[in-house]
């Protein structure tokens, strides 16, 4: 995966809201709109581990005055995907293989637990829309658009946790998840073929659909531990990319 990073003009995120619980819509501020964006950016290395990044130069950018880009970095960095170093500034966390599996594991267990609620809890209306959500993402892998497939895996998931009455859960494993994400998107379409996670996500959408809470977790316990394998060849293949120590949150180097 070639990524220039300086060629990379940022715009920024263009949503009119965000969802703070399920059907109520909140307008995002101006540091939301510039997270989402940069947050959007270093997901999908086009921001590369490593980078340094100046909040004069993002405000520039995108258009904005510094502040809204200094709290955007505030939260990048508590998420573990900025390290701000002072007298030497601010640059793009390595992807942390440690933070990697121990988000997976909370992933695992909070995402689980919600397919199963969602499974008894879920109605005919969201049924058809996960079905929509599958849609889209077999034509987003028929046309090889590996940052739609992206956006769309998110939204299933995302979609479940609304369905399940857990819109809360979302977010926190949405937090713990920001170096996973880099993964997740790396290993497209190389590592992990998005067909194969299509066939995951409707095993997981067959066992909801069903009422079978058993066969809904069991589905999503299996989608979940995908990233196990593609991890360790990802790490070979980019080693530049990644960080193999003993995960110190915002410890580790960059």
């Amino acid at each position: 995966m070639e990524v220039h990073a300086a060629q990379y003009a940022l715009r920024l995120d263009s949503a009119s809201y965000t969802v703070a619980e399920r059907g109520t819509p909140r307008t995002p501020s101006m540091s939301d709109r510039v997270f989402r964006t940069l947050r959007s950016a270093i997901v999908t290395m086009r921001l590369k581990p490593g980078e340094a990044l100046s909040e004069q130069d993002i405000a520039r950018r995108l258009d904005v005055s510094r502040q809204p880009v200094r709290e955007a970095f505030i939260k990048l960095s508590d998420d573990g995907l900025l390290r701000v170093l002072p007298q030497r500034g601010t640059f793009v966390m390595k992807i942390s293989t440690a933070a990697v599996t121990n988000a997976r594991f909370v992933r695992e267990a909070v995402e689980c637990a919600i397919a199963r609620e969602a499974a008894h809890r879920i109605d005919v209306d969201d049924v058809a829309e996960l079905k929509s959500l599958l849609a889209e993402q077999r034509k987003a892998a028929k046309a090889d658009n590996p940052e739609a497939f992206f956006v769309l895996d998110e939204e299933f998931h995302r979609s479940i946790a609304a369905a399940s009455g857990c819109s809360y859960a979302w977010k926190v494993i949405e937090s713990a998840k920001a170096q996973m994400d880099r993964v997740r998107f790396l290993s497209l379409p190389e590592a992990t073929p998005m067909r194969h996670l299509i066939t995951q996500h409707k095993a997981i959408l067959d066992g909801i659909a069903a009422k079978d809470g058993a066969a809904a977790a069991k589905a999503m316990q299996g989608h979940l531990r995908e990233i196990l394998s593609s991890l360790p060849r990802l790490a070979a293949k980019y080693p530049a990319m990644f960080d193999a120590s003993p995960e110190t949150r915002n410890g580790a180097a960059a």
